[in-house]
């Protein structure tokens, strides 16, 4: 899609395949990605059937600016084929694969899909993939994944089949996460895709949901998976810009607006030089604040 590489994808939320009303509904919950899961959230009896609502409302619903996101059923399953096939069709702007261990396994996906959009008289190109790591060995080939394909616009982690690979379980302190967040985060960075961290189950725990949300957002992911529709507004307000940061990007914007207005390359702001990562950061800054209204489209600060 022409807007995937500058988008904001702070929450990717979770939508059961074989749940009607929260498919009808998932467009009004706010979430930047609404993922709709035809695998582990639907049994083997209810496939079939996941399969074809999830295609009768991506054709049927309009779900606004919501990026829409399919996980699929592996490689290794009798309904990957069929999957690949209706999503498609149905025109979804991404594929989540689960489970990818190897670059091979999203080339593989990326030949399928390029056939359908054949098949389908779907424009080249214009269905984009993501990968799930859920092991060890996907954590130690998560760079080769994330740059296995020019279709690929993130991957995530998804810890709890990550932990019994490792022989562990969930802490409360996210230890046991570290490697992987860290390797899945470079790999996403030297690729130039996001990188999404896993979902937070315990509903009950809201200070843990803050301290994690916290600390990934430290280390640099783009958002996080959400089971929850109450989860969505509690990421957006961690990833919410201070005033001062949203300041500062304002100068910096207004910098380089007048370098470029002098026909100047060199930027300077307070005397000091504006250069390509500050720039970069002063723009990011400024999405997430429009996202989170704390400025208005001129991009004008309107807290107190």
């Amino acid at each position: 899609m022409s807007d995937s590489a500058t988008r904001l994808r702070r929450t990717m939320m979770f939508v059961p395949g074989n749940n009607p009303a929260m498919i009808k509904d998932a467009g009004i919950y706010g979430a930047d990605s609404v993922m709709f899961d035809l695998e582990d959230g639907v049994s083997l009896a209810e496939k079939d059937a996941a399969r074809y609502l999830v295609y009768e409302a991506l054709t049927n619903i309009d779900y606004g600016d919501t990026e829409l996101v399919v996980r699929i059923n592996g490689a290794d399953t009798p309904f990957y084929d069929n999957d690949i096939k209706a999503m498609v069709k149905a025109g979804v702007d991404v594929i989540r694969l689960p489970k990818v261990e190897s670059a091979e396994m999203i080339q593989d996906l990326e030949v399928k899909v390029a056939a359908a959009e054949k098949e389908f008289d779907k424009p080249a190109g214009s269905i984009n993939l993501m990968a799930a790591i859920e092991s060890a060995q996907g954590v130690l080939s998560a760079a080769e994944i994330a740059k296995a394909s020019k279709r690929m616009i993130g991957i995530a982690l998804s810890a709890e089949d990550y932990t019994t690979d490792m022989k562990t379980h969930r802490y409360s302190d996210g230890a046991e996460l570290f490697f992987a967040r860290n390797m899945i985060l470079h790999a996403a960075r030297a690729a130039k895709i996001a990188a999404f961290d896993t979902v937070f189950t315990n509903m009950d725990d809201p200070e843990g949901f803050y301290r994690e949300t916290k600390l990934i957002h430290q280390l640099g992911f783009d958002g996080k998976s959400l089971v929850n529709p109450r989860q969505v507004e509690m990421v957006n307000k961690v990833y919410e810009p201070t005033k001062k940061e949203i300041l500062n990007a304002q100068n910096v914007i207004a910098a380089i607006a007048q370098a470029q207005k002098k026909g100047s390359g060199v930027i300077s702001m307070d005397g000091q030089m504006v250069d390509r990562p500050v720039a970069l950061r002063a723009q990011r800054v400024m999405m997430l604040a429009k996202a989170a209204h704390l400025v208005d489209e001129e991009g004008n600060y309107l807290g107190e």
